[in-house]
């Protein structure tokens, strides 16, 4: 119970809280039966590549590359279906061992080629997207496979397949991350590069390896987002990574690494979508969206980077309320 309820995890879930109720106040249809089965689909993508995104981000380095690669590898499964004639059953593990590829490629350039990974992954945001252009002259192709759409709108016992989706990658994550010898390496790598070192840890090993498990999470993400539309389009994925990058960083994960839940990180999705949802509900223009996500990463890493002066402060202020109620 008490890791149930860290503090690492109560300051996302109190976020998630707080967004819910603002937008319930603003608008009477976010409880509607429609609109929360819609959140709970469009929140499953998002959350899926972010579980990527903040495992990198554990390893002090940042992802930048995830919705380019989506729109790249969505384009890719499509040829293979479509041109090919693939069967669905090789085409869905093919673009998650592609997107795996792609990404230990990144980890391989920023860790081994010494290029910080900010510049890796926004050439490969840039580069990925070209790519996905050269695919059927840069036109979507549809009408994938009939049995691509239930991997996405299927249910189980009338729950949908995507929370099954993350119940299991989250809990994965989680096992990966607390129990595991690569979790501890990851935060240690993130924690101290030089004195992970001197442990014995092969940190460029570690970090590329972040990012093979970021492709691998964003390639589930083009799949599911191929099954939830039946096609395939250069234009997928637009400011996916800024909402991967905002959840974990809304989740609590510190951009200098080391620190942070990957459960949170769930909560941190929750909150994005949710915000984005209600902005969508009062009919607020893209601009604006956009203009709020911005702010919503800003006040996140603030909030990071000056956890320190925030906890002095409210130690002073409760301090003195103790001492004046002579506690």
């Amino acid at each position: 119970m008490k890791r149930i309820f860290d503090t690492q995890l109560i300051g996302p879930f109190a976020a998630m809280v707080i967004a819910a109720l603002i937008v319930a106040l603003t608008t009477d249809r976010f409880l509607n039966p429609g609109n929360l089965s819609n959140l709970s689909l469009q929140v499953s993508i998002v959350a899926l590549i972010a579980i990527g995104a903040t495992i990198v981000i554990f390893a002090a380095g940042i992802d930048l590359s995830s919705g380019s690669m989506v729109a790249l590898l969505t384009m890719i499964l499509a040829e293979m279906l479509k041109s090919m004639g693939l069967p669905l059953v090789l085409a869905v593990p093919l673009v998650l061992i592609i997107g795996a590829m792609l990404g230990f490629l990144l980890g391989f350039l920023t860790s081994y080629g010494r290029i910080p990974s900010f510049i890796t992954t926004l050439a490969a945001l840039i580069a990925f997207r070209g790519l996905a252009l050269t695919f059927n002259n840069g036109s979507p192709i549809f009408s994938l496979d009939p049995g691509l759409e239930p991997i996405f709108y299927g249910k189980i016992a009338g729950i949908p397949l995507p929370f099954f989706y993350l119940i299991g990658f989250y809990a994965l994550a989680a096992f990966i991350m607390n129990f595991t010898k690569l979790g501890r390496e990851i935060y240690a790598v993130g924690g101290n590069p030089a004195a992970a070192v001197l442990t014995g840890i092969n940190v460029r090993k570690v970090q590329a390896l972040t990012f093979a498990m970021a492709g691998f999470m964003t390639a589930v993400g083009a799949i599911l987002m191929s099954a939830r539309l039946n096609s395939g389009s250069p234009n997928y994925g637009q400011t996916l990574e800024l909402q991967a990058i905002a959840a974990a960083v809304v989740g609590g994960a510190s951009l200098a690494g080391g620190r942070g839940n990957i459960l949170a990180t769930l909560m941190g999705a929750m909150t994005i979508v949710i915000v984005q949802n209600g902005l969508n509900l009062n009919a607020a223009p893209s601009s604006v969206q956009n203009i709020v996500l911005g702010l919503i990463i800003l006040m996140a890493v603030g909030l990071d980077m000056w956890r320190a002066e925030i906890s002095a402060m409210l130690s002073r202020v409760f301090g003195r309320s103790n001492h004046k109620k002579g506690v």
